[in-house]
């Protein structure tokens, strides 16, 4: 009465696109987190982008690039240090940041304009890019390199006379990057130059040797930039 049943043609089927793959929760993003929170102990702020407390176990000192480099000399091999932009990050004991005032105007510096910035607790770090293990592709442009897993031969040595590990140049122009990665496994702190160190012996890091270096690039980064501009500028600024 119906008749025979006619095939099921491909013609006669509308498209069904196929169903799309769930977003993976533990893409590189959250990688990235655990490897801070997970490898190296350190709390993260909810959000994106990452950031990362300060003054829970270290504080950060903002300097110009050119100052930092100069006392890069007066941390030991294992305290993180960071780039961003044309500023230097360098990581030091929590507490830090509010020694620094008292402290300049024990080294002298303290009725000087310095472009020397402390960052304490309540302060937030953007989170540098983890560093590339050797050997790793060129991360695209925009993307965040997967962290090495623990107990992966590429993971970062914990030796206090073992190179810094490559880092990558990612995310949007000016992004923090490590210039001396932190490493998994290590207690941070045993690294970061502290007001305990003063007077002791030996290569303990010393804080008040790392300020007063910094503060004194930063007098000089000062002055050659006042003396490269032109005269009426100069007097203007008087």
């Amino acid at each position: 009465m119906f008749g025979a049943p006619q095939p099921v043609t491909a013609s006669s089927t509308p498209l069904v696109p196929l169903p799309r793959r769930p977003l993976d929760p533990s893409g590189a993003s959250g990688q990235v987190r655990r490897w801070y929170e997970n490898e190296l102990g350190w709390p993260t702020v909810p959000g994106d982008p990452l950031r990362l407390p300060v003054g829970v176990r270290y504080d950060v000192l903002d300097v110009p690039a050119d100052a930092g480099h100069a006392a890069l000399r007066r941390l030991a091999s294992g305290s993180p240090v960071a780039l961003h932009g044309g500023r230097m990050l360098l990581l030091v004991a929590a507490g830090s940041a509010e020694e620094l005032p008292g402290l300049l105007e024990w080294l002298d510096w303290g009725a000087l304009s310095l472009d020397l910035v402390a960052i304490g607790a309540g302060g937030l770090l953007e989170a540098p890019s983890p560093p590339v293990p050797h050997g790793e592709r060129a991360v695209p442009h925009g993307e965040r390199p997967v962290p090495p897993a623990s107990g992966s031969r590429t993971a970062a040595p914990c030796e206090a006379g073992a190179p810094p590990a490559p880092w990558g140049r990612v995310g949007s122009q000016g992004a923090a990057v490590w210039l001396r990665p932190p490493e998994p496994g290590c207690e941070v702190e045993a690294s970061l130059p502290t007001l305990s160190a003063l007077g002791g012996g030996g290569d303990a890091p010393d804080l008040v040797r790392l300020v007063n270096t910094v503060a004194t690039q930063c007098h000089r980064v000062r002055l050659m930039r006042a003396c490269a501009q032109p005269p009426a500028v100069r007097a203007q600024g008087r």
